[in-house]
């Protein structure tokens, strides 16, 4: 079982993180790497302390999370995720590659967009099963090896567009020149209507949301790091036409602008 070596991506102001929660993040097996990107374990004990909000900035990507109290399948949050930590607890999650969790579900991802849905409402008497053993089941090594085994028995079928929708957000992801629909609609030789249906069908959100969250992403980051920050370079380096365009996206989805939250996370 092998941790995941790069560093989260999407926690908000990441240096409380350390204070009051720890991640656990793990590889999976070579067979199952087409669909799930990591597995999560997050561990709190705020016993005798105030109750902690964790928020991220979410991926395109949908999570099936088992809690002491509750198991469920996360859509795609299109504002940022918020979680309540208090007393002592632990989350185990499965966090798909984008597109990834369509063919085991076969319907458009986008139901689940903004949504929890029970396991069971999903999968059954096996997600009802899945979610018990997991609870019961004690360590890191072995929940990994419980959702392994759990996946596996699903068996969904390969299907060659969650290998596109992949590259397209990997692309995203990793050149700020893509700033618009329109570039990835030359770069991928797809229509932007093509686009839009295939991510409706298989991440839940639109072309122009991803390309978004991932240009906010990049803004925290840099804030959080304590670098000296030009707010209108930022701006357009992130693609947008002001700085007023990007400082009301920001704290629209962040719930500060960038300067507040700069001087939060340092």
């Amino acid at each position: 079982m092998n941790p995941v070596g790069e560093k989260p991506k999407g926690i908000l102001n990441p240096k409380m993180r350390e204070l009051k929660f720890q991640l656990a993040r793990y590889e999976p097996t070579e067979d199952l790497r087409f669909f799930v990107e990591h597995f999560w374990l997050v561990t709190w004990d705020l016993r005798e302390q105030e109750p902690y909000l964790s928020e991220t900035l979410p991926h395109p990507s949908i999570h099936l999370v088992v809690e002491p109290d509750v198991a469920h399948i996360v859509g795609v949050v299109t504002t940022k995720f918020s979680r309540l930590l208090e007393g002592q607890g632990q989350a185990f999650g499965i966090k798909f590659n984008p597109g990834a969790f369509y063919p085991f579900v076969q319907t458009p991802v986008s139901h689940y967009t903004d949504k929890t849905v029970g396991l069971a409402d999903a999968f059954g008497t096996a997600g009802t099963h899945y979610e018990m053993e997991v609870r019961a089941t004690a360590g890191d090594a072995g929940k990994v090896a419980v959702a392994e085994s759990f996946l596996r028995q699903l068996s969904p079928a390969y299907d060659k567009n969650v290998t596109l929708v992949n590259l397209i957000v990997d692309a995203i992801s990793a050149e700020r020149t893509i700033t618009k629909v329109d570039h990835l609609a030359h770069r991928f030789n797809i229509n932007k209507r093509g686009l839009q249906r295939l991510f409706h069908q298989y991440i839940g959100v639109s072309p122009k949301w991803v390309i978004q969250r991932y240009r906010l992403h990049e803004a925290a980051e840099r804030m959080a790091s304590g670098e000296a920050v030009d707010w209108s370079r930022l701006a357009v380096d992130l693609g947008y036409f002001d700085q007023a365009h990007f400082i009301k996206d920001f704290k629209a989805i962040v719930g500060l602008t960038p300067a507040e939250y700069a001087k939060n996370a340092g």
